[in-house]
């Protein structure tokens, strides 16, 4: 089970990354348009405006975890397990369609 503290930074990081999505997007459009060239200076100011958004809500920074354990590591995006969590739930038959392997 990972920390508490940690669990609670990354969903932060979620909801900071959702509140800020469309400034991001909308100033990231601005700067790469092609219809409507800007100058090398209102580039410079879009850019700063980008940069001067917190860096928590940076889609970059959030980190997958599993939905049971909080584990950063070895997710399965499919499920929003961790490897160990999902081999567990396979052994326990409580994954439909997931089968272990024998031979």
């Amino acid at each position: 089970m990972a920390k508490k503290s940690l669990i609670q930074r990354e969903k932060k990081r979620q909801k900071l990354e959702q509140k800020y999505h469309l400034i991001r997007q909308s100033l990231k459009k601005k700067i790469r348009s092609k219809v409507s060239p800007l100058s090398l200076s209102e580039k410079t100011k879009m850019r700063e405006k980008l940069q001067s958004l917190p860096r928590n809500s940076a889609p970059t920074r959030l980190h997958r975890r599993c939905f049971l354990t909080g584990r950063p590591r070895a997710n399965y995006r499919d499920f929003g397990l961790s490897g160990h969590v999902l081999r567990e739930m396979g052994y326990e038959c409580l994954l439909p369609g997931a089968t272990r392997s024998s031979w």
